[in-house]
């Protein structure tokens, strides 16, 4: 036997080594085996196949064969496969050619049963080209064509019977001897009818006529029999009446007023009154009605006539039967000659009723360029295969409507069989992806038991939940399985599941459990008279403890959450309401509150900066405990104290110490405003006394603080709006004011890393201030209120502020446009940031101009305020910034701003440097 196809090196190599020895079939196949090369074998082979040897004998040259060279033995493959599909097709043939003789011997035959036996045998790969099925297939479509014929022939024979008995009716409105001229050629077309008729009904094909023709043909052979018996008794009346005047005239009206008028008689009264209009026609109204109804018949046969050219079968009847409704209508006012036109145009319609075995061709040839198309350029995959279904079904709908045609259907069958090779490709790469992915998921199925196995034991749920969604979105993206496949492979990826998820599952079971009965123990806290702080938090954290420790799903969780803080909810909202309720019950200092907060609001809403500050410094003292309860309210009409009164009351003990006079406690309450920035106005009148107190009232700035000697006058200093006072009153801040973040209206207490050590300070209590320092406590309601007053309070007076800064540089820049020194802000308006000698500068320069360049001066201002330059004064602003470098005993610009601002209002005015004047201004007057 031959051995390998690889023959060692040495024997290869070696000319006295013999190669082989001469394979068995050597000789049979013409030396195909011992042939040096894979051509030549492949050539011999083909040589030996012209002697045509038998199959047993290919079949063994081909296993041998295919085993040392697969191109060579492509040849013998083939005539195998040939021979073997040779087998295949007789014995297919034999069945075929066997129902084809059944459908030949049935009397009536099927059309359509006739047709899908030439589509279903060659779907089955029945040899249709060879004899018997061809001949088979020959006598099928012949006697198909036969009936087809009969179905034609019959509906031709309904036309013609309508067109007779149109003539037929014709006749009868003309004279009765031109019917009689026309009754021999009538009786002949009415005979060869008949026998067409009689013909059509002996075919021996006449039984397998679809069942709606014969119907068809009997109505129309009945209906024009009755016509033409109708018109030969009518027409043999009227001759006998022409002849004998005593005989009764026709039943047809023409006829009869024809032979009354020959007989010199007089029309009935009826039809004289009928016809009477007729006789008074205008020539020219007649000719308009024969035009017309020229114009219409002409349209319609001209329609008809096209669709006939076109051969638009479908809506040819249509057509006709609108040509039709038009002669009968209109056939009085045209001439013969478009009469004749329009019968034939019918007669021709008649034969197109047959247009199926037209368009049947036409979509097959249509469906053959497609197939052709998708072998050129294929659509790839599933959407060659479902176009190749779809020109399938249309072959198949085709084939019902018109007579096979078998070399169309060789030419769409090959191109759908070589374009289906992409389509089969295609789903041997979607077998093999599927495969894949089938094994892809068994693999995963194996993790998932072997997680499963190896966490058994452990209690960390948050893992396995992190474990198991991430198995389940390997699952999901695992690639796409048919529906069978998926259908298999599922339930085991669910009992995998399953049992990975049988420990999580088990421990949310208990956990739900011990969730439900804290449920029940939260129910009967909550209902408890006393509510128990402690347990309540205790239970709260073995809640906690117990959600972190095994976690469920979210909806349920929340859930048995919501149930679980109802019941404490509703204690705490009962709690919550008791204390509310025993508030609502204000006392008579939460009432003051009350009352001095609206206070404020009003003056808020005034827009006074002294009655806003006045109204707040009321409600402070209130506040702070500094007015007494039973001297705010002596009695129920005046329970609630004035702004003055709240005032006197507060401020009658410093009062008396003070030694200075009203008119300098009304300068520094003045002062005090214009440093914070308030609207210049006129000192206010100092409220007056009440009548319990013995002396007028004195706002001093700092004659309250420890260890200020009353007769020292105040020292001077930048004050600050209310609450942010500089002095070391008892509770206050040291070192300077407050930051905006402190509360303004509370004794001030150092950070714990700024406090005394615990020796220092003393004793644990005295930590923190006395409690009435910072007043009585206030009900929630009273210290909202007063809190709310505060904070509006401080918002008007900062908007206030910004208005009268804003006023201010506008009055100064006024003044210095029109040199008017009485426009010039007072000092009061400007604050303490410009001394009364630099505003007396400033008047002097409004006044007196020098019209000297005070650009330099210009310059200063802006680095004294820390501003930017324009850019075309860029250049000198750093020369004078290196001037000054050199100049280090000089005043910096931040120390004579004053000086430079008289300089630049000396200078003459510049829209320009105006608007830098005002910009430095604005951030100078605010330090």
């Amino acid at each position: 036997m031959f051995k390998s196809s690889k023959p060692d090196t040495p024997a290869v190599k070696t000319p006295s080594t013999k190669q082989a020895e001469a394979h068995p079939l050597d000789g049979l196949t013409g030396g195909a085996f011992s042939a040096p090369t894979s051509g030549e074998r492949a050539s011999r082979i083909r040589s030996w196949l012209a002697t045509e040897p038998t199959a047993e004998q290919m079949a063994e040259v081909y296993k041998d064969l295919s085993n040392r060279d697969k191109g060579a033995a492509k040849p013998l493959k083939e005539k195998l496969d040939e021979i073997k599909r040779s087998k295949g097709q007789e014995a297919v043939a034999a069945e075929w050619a066997e129902k084809a003789q059944a459908l030949l011997a049935v009397p009536k035959l099927n059309l359509a049963d006739a047709l899908a036996w030439q589509r279903d045998a060659a779907k089955a790969g029945a040899p249709l080209s060879k004899e018997p099925l061809a001949g088979l297939k020959a006598q099928l479509a012949e006697r198909v064509k036969t009936i087809e014929d009969l179905q034609h022939r019959t509906q031709v024979q309904r036309e013609a019977a309508v067109l007779i008995a149109q003539r037929i009716e014709v006749l009868s409105i003309k004279p009765w001897r031109e019917a009689e001229g026309a009754l021999d050629t009538l009786k002949a077309d009415v005979a060869h009818w008949q026998g067409q008729a009689d013909e059509l009904t002996h075919d021996a094909n006449w039984a397998s006529v679809d069942a709606k023709f014969p119907p068809l043909l009997d109505a129309s052979r009945g209906q024009l029999l009755a016509v033409w018996e109708a018109f030969q008794g009518a027409l043999a009346q009227a001759v006998k009446a022409a002849e004998d005047t005593a005989a009764p005239l026709p039943a047809v009206p023409v006829w009869a007023d024809e032979l009354r008028a020959a007989r010199g008689q007089a029309p009935a009264e009826g039809e004289q009154s009928a016809r009477a209009p007729k006789a008074r026609i205008d020539p020219a109204v007649l000719k308009e009605m024969r035009e017309k109804s020229s114009a219409v018949v002409q349209a319609a046969l001209a329609k008809l006539e096209h669709e006939v050219t076109e051969g638009h079968g479908k809506s040819t009847p249509k057509v006709a039967a609108e040509l039709r409704q038009a002669l009968k209508e209109h056939i009085r006012n045209i001439d013969s000659k478009l009469e004749a036109a329009a019968h034939a145009a019918l007669t021709a319609a008649g034969e197109l009723e047959g247009w199926q075995r037209w368009r049947a061709d036409q979509i097959r040839e249509e469906l053959v360029v497609k197939a052709e198309a998708l072998v050129a350029k294929p659509l790839g995959g599933r959407k060659q295969q479902e176009a190749l279904r779809a020109m399938r079904e249309q072959w198949k709908t085709s084939d019902q409507g018109g007579t096979p045609n078998h070399a169309l259907w060789k030419r769409f069958d090959d191109a759908c069989n070589e374009a289906h090779k992409v389509v089969e490709a295609w789903l041997e790469k979607v077998k093999e992806q599927s495969e894949a992915v089938k094994a892809e998921r068994k693999l995963l199925i194996d993790e998932v038991l072997a997680w499963a196995e190896a966490n058994k034991s452990n209690t960390d749920w948050k893992h396995h939940i992190r474990s198991l969604n991430g198995f389940v979105e390997k699952w999901r993206e695992a690639g796409h399985l048919g529906e069978k496949a998926f259908a298999e492979i599922q339930p085991v990826w669910k009992a995998a599941m399953d049992t990975a998820d049988a420990a999580l599952t088990a421990a949310r079971s208990e956990s739900i459990a011990r969730r439900k009965a804290m449920i029940e123990e939260a129910a009967v806290l909550g209902a408890e008279t006393q509510l128990r702080i402690d347990a309540v938090k205790s239970l709260q954290q073995r809640w906690q403890h117990e959600a972190q420790a095994v976690p469920i799903e979210r909806k349920q969780e929340q859930k048995m959450w919501d149930a679980f803080r109802k019941p404490i909810d509703d204690a705490f909202q009962r709690k919550t309401a008791e204390r509310e309720k025993a508030a609502a019950a204000l006392g008579e200092y939460d009432r003051m509150v009350l009352e001095a907060s609206k206070a404020v609001e009003a003056a808020t809403a005034s827009g006074d900066a002294q009655k806003i500050h006045a109204a707040a410094k009321a409600l402070e003292a209130i506040v702070r405990g500094q007015v007494p309860v039973s001297a705010a309210a002596p009695a129920p009409a005046a329970a609630t104290p004035s702004v003055e009164a709240t005032l006197a009351a507060a401020g009658s003990e410093p009062a008396a110490q003070a030694a200075e006079p009203v008119a300098d406690a009304e300068t520094a309450a003045a002062a005090e405003f214009a440093e914070a920035g308030e609207p210049a106005s006129a000192p206010a009148e100092p409220p007056p006394a009440p009548k319990p107190a013995p002396k007028p009232i004195v706002a001093r700035r700092g004659d309250d603080r420890p260890g200020m000697k009353k007769a020292d006058p105040v020292a001077a200093g930048r004050g600050g709006k209310f609450g942010d006072r500089k002095d070391a009153r008892a509770g206050g801040k040291p070192g300077g004011p407050r930051q905006s973040t402190d509360n303004k209206f509370e004794p001030y207490r150092p950070d714990r890393d700024a406090r005394p050590g615990r020796d220092e300070r003393g004793p644990r209590g005295s930590e923190r201030p006395a409690f009435e320092e910072r007043g009585p406590r206030l009900s929630d309601a009273a210290f909202r209120a007063q809190r709310e007053a505060f904070e509006a309070a401080n918002q008007a007076l900062k908007k206030l502020a910004v208005q009268a800064h804003g006023e201010v540089l506008t009055h100064l820049l006024s003044a210095w446009e029109k040199r008017d020194p009485a426009q010039l802000p007072s000092a009061q308006e400007l604050g303490k940031a410009v001394p009364p000698a630099v505003r007396n500068r400033w008047v002097q320069a409004v006044s007196t101009p020098s019209g000297k360049d005070a650009s330099e001066a210009l310059l200063r201002l802006e680095i004294a305020a820390d501003l930017p330059t324009p850019a075309e004064h860029i250049s000198a602003r750093r020369m004078l910034q290196l001037q000054l470098l050199t100049k280090r005993n000089a005043p910096a610009p931040a120390e004579t701003w004053g000086e430079d601002t008289a300089q630049v209002l000396a200078a003459d005015f510049d829209t320009g440097n105006a608007r830098r004047v005002q910009n430095v201004l604005k951030a100078l007057l605010k330090r």
